[in-house]
């Protein structure tokens, strides 16, 4: 029996918090955001009809799809134990869809939650990718927390919401800066 420390575990907690949140800003009406289930398909089923054994249909895209206050937005959501964060947990299929949605006019992101500072981070999707592209070119595969612009560290109380609209509207007023 696998521990709360297994893969298949790992990051439930933050996705309880973004679930938490999310629905939290539809209450209020600020954002309507959905979690994009994994297509899967069942093979092996238990007497009471529970999946016991399933594979995935088709690489996923992100984790999270909707709108906030009419602008589109899209991410996936992270989880990192130490500074050092490993690209090999983001797939160039979802890279490729992260571009696509902002060259259509969305905002793409991600939620990481590094766990051994215990802070939630906002990385837009722009400033990620010179990260991919270097490792793209043969560089380093990772990337550090002090690599990061801190003004995207998500400041506030985080009991069971993550406030990360507020990080939300610091990438929105730098796109217009630029």
């Amino acid at each position: 029996m696998g521990t709360l420390k297994s893969r298949g575990l790992r990051g439930s907690i933050l996705e309880e918090m973004i679930n938490n949140t999310n629905e939290y800003l539809q209450e209020e009406g600020l954002a309507l955001i959905q979690k994009i289930p994994t297509p899967i398909t069942p093979v092996q089923m238990d007497e009471h009809r529970h999946i016991t054994l399933a594979y995935f249909d088709k690489k996923s895209t992100v984790d999270y799809i909707g709108v906030v206050q009419g602008i589109p937005v899209c991410f996936d959501a992270k989880e990192c134990a130490f500074d050092r964060f490993a690209l090999q947990n983001i797939h160039e299929h979802q890279v490729r869809f992260m571009s696509d949605f902002e060259k259509q006019g969305g905002v793409s992101f991600f939620l990481i939650y590094f766990s051994e500072k215990e802070l939630y981070y906002y990385l837009p999707f722009r400033n990620f990718f010179p990260f991919w592209d270097r490792m793209q070119q043969g560089g380093r595969k990772s990337f550090l927390f002090s690599e990061l612009d801190e003004k995207y560290v998500i400041e506030g109380p985080c009991t069971n919401r993550i406030p990360y609209l507020v990080s939300l509207q610091k990438d929105l007023d730098n796109r217009d800066d630029e």
